[in-house]
């Protein structure tokens, strides 16, 4: 089997605590579209809520299961640490006043030659900014964030491993990624897409991590239909991984391993996307929900907390 090539992030997955914090941070600051409001398929009284650009493009969407009740997670290795987002060239002092004016603390930090701005969500989920030329500029504007300084997408993320080289194997003999640079302690991945294609190893393994609120669960990446995928399905065995059986996430089809250094990843289908259940203006207006659980559609709305998607006032958390 000739070798595959992602081209980068698809989504990514994390835990919060309380739905309108999330939606307040995601939507009401850095000004994402809720591009899908439905729940864990596999608990079905939990949220699932994606955000993105303007139609939930792959390497643009990061999704979430709030748990109101669920444990404070800790970052650590196993886990993606930071989640990074690309902004249009001259966008970082608009962003840097923007978060000021929320309170919400924020540091310069610089990593093999590029400059990021780093915060944290409600919940402690790590993100950073950085400015790039590539990849479309965002079509979706929200709560006084201008397009022009629109966030575009993912940057791509930085991973920390229990196993950084067995991690750093994986990227670039399983996922086909290029290794571009090394440095800070850093190596540097990065997939042939021009958003979500950036993929930092952190070299020293830090502490192990746990799941919970502000930690994220799986990082996708991305195959470009469902032919693809059943060949990345055969392409990770044969590269000595365990890929689960296909998973119908209504938007993509998945497939799930666990790399060496204890990271989830997903492999998604770009197609069939969000519109396929809403038209196209109006995603994330209501709960969506799968065919088999309609019939317990009642119970499920009465069982899951409102929320509503709003601007938030400067200084308002």
């Amino acid at each position: 089997m000739k070798t595959l090539h992602t081209a980068g992030i698809h989504h990514i997955t994390a835990f919060v605590s309380d739905a309108q914090r999330n939606v307040d941070f995601y939507a009401g600051i850095l000004g994402l579209r809720l591009v899908k409001r439905t729940i864990n398929f596999d608990a079905p009284e939990v949220y699932h809520l994606y955000f993105g650009n303007e139609s939930g493009a792959p390497g643009t969407v990061i999704t979430f299961f709030p748990f109101k009740e669920g444990r404070k997670g800790r970052i650590g290795a196993g886990q993606v640490g930071i989640t990074t987002y690309v902004i249009p060239p001259g966008s970082m002092d608009f962003w840097e006043n923007r978060l000021e004016g929320y309170s919400i603390a924020a540091e310069h930090v610089e990593r093999i030659g590029e400059k990021y701005l780093a915060f944290s969500d409600f919940d402690g989920l790590r993100i950073e900014l950085v400015e790039r030329a590539e990849g479309p500029s965002s079509g979706w504007s929200f709560g006084g964030v201008p397009p022009e300084h629109a966030v575009k997408g993912f940057g791509g993320a930085v991973l920390y491993s229990a196993a950084p080289a067995a991690t750093a194997a994986a990227l670039e003999h399983t996922l086909g990624l290029e290794r571009i640079a090394e440095g800070d302690g850093y190596v540097r991945f990065r997939g042939s897409g021009d958003l979500g294609n950036v993929i930092d190893v952190k070299q020293a393994a830090p502490p192990l991590g746990h799941g919970g609120s502000g930690t994220v669960h799986h990082i996708a990446w991305r195959a470009k239909d469902d032919a693809e995928q059943l060949a990345w399905s055969d392409w990770v065995l044969e590269r000595g991984f365990q890929p689960t059986p296909v998973q119908d996430r209504q938007y993509f089809n998945a497939i799930y391993f666990r790399e060496d250094g204890g990271i989830l990843f997903e492999i998604a289908t770009d197609p069939p996307g969000f519109a396929r259940d809403e038209e196209a203006d109006r995603l994330g207006e209501k709960l969506m929900l799968p065919s088999w659980y309609e019939p317990h559609r009642a119970a499920i709305e009465a069982g899951l907390e409102p929320f509503v998607v709003r601007e938030v006032e400067a200084g308002q958390r």
